[in-house]
């Protein structure tokens, strides 16, 4: 348990030639420590060493405590604290991909910018034109909204099932545009999902189908099969809609 009361699980595994060679680590983390080891060293050298990496992490996972209360996170829907990853939503099927720094949690971080490209352009606009106006002084959601220079969308008040709210995994829209070319699919939901529990990804059949024939699939009569771009898991969709 750290400062902030939160669990953490530290695996440690023994090497065969212990205690000449160090013990391995693993855990719930952004980044292990680098474990300072002789022969005169014992376990509880290792635990001594695990927690004062947890106090550097302390104001890392405090800034990822704010993202998720004060942002309209839809990735990781059951974020770990070995996650440096968030996507934000922004409206209008809109989302930005975020790199905090595990280092430097409140620093300008790395991103990326996701959705319909002439809604984005006012947005990679706005970042590149007030990057230089974030300031550690602040905290992340706010210096977000200044640097985008808009409101951000709050995370939803009210429960909503899952299929209401699920976005595709490939395009990133909750609804396919509504275009005569995609005929029945015209502004559709996401409608298929990942039948692996620990992913259960949710996707547009149509792009689904898109990205299995880019890569190397089975096709077998009128159902493509292949594998979720997410967790590996088989796949199959029709290859038409019909």
């Amino acid at each position: 348990m750290d400062e902030q009361r939160r669990h953490h699980l530290l695996e440690i595994t023994l090497p065969m030639n212990y205690p000449a060679c160090p013990p391995s680590i693993a855990a719930d983390v952004p980044y292990l420590p680098k474990l300072q080891w002789s022969e005169s060293s014992r376990l509880k050298d290792v635990l001594c060493q695990f927690q004062e990496h947890l106090k550097v992490l302390q104001d890392y996972w405090s800034t990822m405590d704010g993202i998720d209360k004060a942002l309209w996170v839809v990735d990781p829907t059951k974020p770990t604290y070995a996650m440096s990853h968030h996507r934000i939503a922004l409206g209008d099927d809109c989302y930005i991909l975020l790199h905090v720094d595990t280092h430097k949690p409140n620093s300008l971080p790395e991103c990326r910018f996701l959705g319909t490209d002439g809604k984005l352009e006012r947005l990679i606009k706005n970042w590149r034109k007030n990057r230089k106006r974030w300031s550690a002084d602040r905290k992340f959601h706010e210096n977000l909204a200044t640097v985008l220079d808009f409101a951000l969308p709050q995370p939803p008040s009210v429960s909503i099932k899952d299929d209401q709210q699920a976005d595709c995994g490939i395009c990133y829209a909750t609804h396919l545009p509504v275009d005569d070319e995609l005929g029945t699919q015209s502004g559709c939901a996401a409608d298929y999902k990942c039948e692996n529990p620990s992913c259960s990804r949710a996707f547009h059949s149509v792009c689904l189908r898109d990205w299995l024939r880019t890569i190397t699939t089975t096709r077998s009569f009128d159902v493509l099969f292949g594998n979720c771009p997410y967790c590996s898991e088989p796949v199959a969709v029709k290859s038409t809609d019909s």
